[in-house]
């Protein structure tokens, strides 16, 4: 692929396997063309571009932060490279950006103005868990993080458990990772016996990854340890 006046949505990694498992090498000649990044994370992503390539020009490349603290009129100028016909990349600390991140108000100023946004592959949480839960895959929606206190964060459950039964459709969600094991509890606990639970933690570990569909009655006897370890839930009625 040729290096395009764009905004590059650039994947990074999502656990500590070799960058090779996981990122096409393609993305990786593609990137060491760009000289501009908005990102979530400096440090972060300028590990991750070393992981990917141990020689990239990372001294030459410029990083403007995009998060929760960015205040939102300094998005627009932070395209401005991108305006001269420079291209610029866009990653998150983890995962897709624009996918449930905050380089999706990015990629929406870039639209506006009618300026070019390609997207890369590689690693979504949410796709890959999707894909191994055994739900249903046609008809899903993705959610964010529950609630923090335990009774609104059931009262959520019991709503999504009530949509996946009237629609089909997979509910995902996620959580603090310190919190996993209390949220695992607390969801088998809510749910119907039969309702289907899907726990998926660290997902592209080659020694950690674990992605285990049970009835929440199972999920109630069965022993686990997700302390830490980022996770992310599905659930989806019963067959």
């Amino acid at each position: 692929m040729t290096l395009k006046a764009a905004l590059y949505m650039i994947p990074v990694a999502i656990s500590d396997a070799p960058a090779d498992d996981f990122i096409p090498r393609g993305n990786v000649e593609l990137t060491r063309g760009i000289r501009h990044f908005i990102v979530e994370n400096v440090r972060t992503a300028r590990r991750f571009l070393r992981r990917c390539d141990k020689d990239f020009p990372i001294d030459d490349c410029t990083f403007t932060e995009l998060n929760g603290h960015t205040d939102p009129n300094d998005i627009s100028t932070m395209l401005d490279p991108l305006r001269r016909g420079e291209p610029m990349g866009m990653m998150s600390e983890a995962g897709c950006p624009g996918v449930a991140d905050p380089g999706a108000a990015v990629a929406s100023v870039a639209q506006r103005e009618g300026l070019r946004v390609i997207p890369l592959a590689g690693p979504s949480s949410i796709l890959m868990s999707l894909m191994a839960s055994g739900f249903n895959g046609q008809g899903f929606a993705f959610h964010g993080y529950l609630p923090v206190h335990d009774d609104e964060k059931r009262r959520r459950v019991r709503e999504l458990e009530s949509a996946c039964v009237k629609t089909g459709m997979t509910q995902i969600f996620i959580e603090t990772p310190y919190r996993n094991n209390r949220t695992v509890k607390l969801i088998a606990d809510t749910l119907n016996p039969s309702t289907l639970f899907c726990v998926a933690s660290a997902i592209t570990d080659p020694e950690r990854e674990s992605i285990v569909s049970l009835p929440a009655s199972t999920w109630r006897r069965r022993e686990y340890d997700y302390s830490k370890i980022p996770a992310i839930f599905l659930i989806h009625k019963s067959r």
